[in-house]
């Protein structure tokens, strides 16, 4: 684990076995990832930026990668947990220069191709299944390549690893050393099928379909080497750092109820500090 990264002292989140539990009964945990994008100088839109929404998976909490029979990647052993929703994506992908460019860097593209970002995002499940809806307010860092390997780390890795790493809970310290943010990175890729993995060796996206792609850049490919240059290149992890997570329950129209979690962080007695999420009972 890199000395950029600071643990908060925070208590498991009291939503998290609820989120994960409901998720659990969707037959897949698809979301609306909600980001904002600058607005083109030749809008004419009234405000500086513009809202943006796509479906995605969540993949797990950062650092707490589900088992999977079919992942042959080598594997953190589990010396952290956290309340950190991950989804993976295309670097090539609009929302990851949204992520950098809303960020408090306000990163160009160049710097979009690395870790960094921190834009604000809002994601939304409805898990029908339970007649409930999640909605998490946070904001976003992008996982790449570059997160760990020789010289000095960039900027956007050094904010990556203090502003994830400080909502990392540890709960095996003789393992903390040995820990890779590399390695859950090569874990995430290997948890996704074949079929997944050689979508990041797509035709460039949004680019015109009438251009004939290159004999590396094809749709439908399957991909079973964990190290494939092209596919690696284009591969992201995104994590989530949550300030604040609604869960509205509909269950019951007459027991309906919204519950909002909002984290905070202060000194504690000892001067360093803690963190902690508090929780408001609200009409829906």
């Amino acid at each position: 684990m890199s000395a950029t990264t600071h643990h908060l002292t925070t208590p498991p989140a009291p939503w998290k076995s609820s989120f994960i539990e409901h998720l659990g009964k969707m037959p897949s945990p698809e979301f609306v990832l909600s980001t904002v994008k600058p607005a083109p100088a030749n809008s004419h839109s009234p405000v500086p930026y513009l809202p943006r929404a796509r479906f995605c998976i969540y993949r797990g909490m950062w650092s707490e990668l589900p088992e999977n029979k079919h992942n042959d990647a080598p594997m953190n052993d589990r010396v952290y947990e956290s309340e950190l929703p991950t989804f993976t994506s295309d670097v090539r992908m609009e929302k990851i220069p949204e992520l950098f460019a809303t960020g408090a860097g306000h990163g160009d593209v160049d710097q979009s191709q690395g870790s960094g970002g921190g834009g604000p995002v809002e994601a939304v499940w409805w898990i029908k299944e339970v007649g409930t809806q999640w909605r998490v307010k946070g904001t976003a860092y992008v996982i790449g390549e570059d997160i760990e390997g020789e010289g000095e780390e960039s900027s956007g890795v050094r904010t990556v690893k203090s502003q994830l790493g400080e909502r990392m809970r540890v709960v095996k310290k003789d393992g903390q050393e040995s820990w890779s943010w590399g390695k859950e990175l090569t874990a995430h890729f290997g948890n996704c099928s074949p079929g997944m993995r050689g979508s990041w060796k797509n035709p460039p996206p949004g680019t015109p379909a009438d251009k004939e792609p290159d004999a590396e850049h094809k749709l439908g490919q399957k991909v079973t080497d964990l190290n494939d240059k092209i596919a690696r290149s284009n591969f992201r992890v995104v994590v989530i750092k949550p300030s604040e997570v609604e869960m509205t329950d509909l269950s019951d129209p007459e027991k309906a109820r919204r519950h909002r979690y909002t984290f905070v962080s202060e000194k504690g007695d000892d001067g360093e500090m803690v963190g902690k999420w508090t929780d408001e009972e609200l009409w829906p």
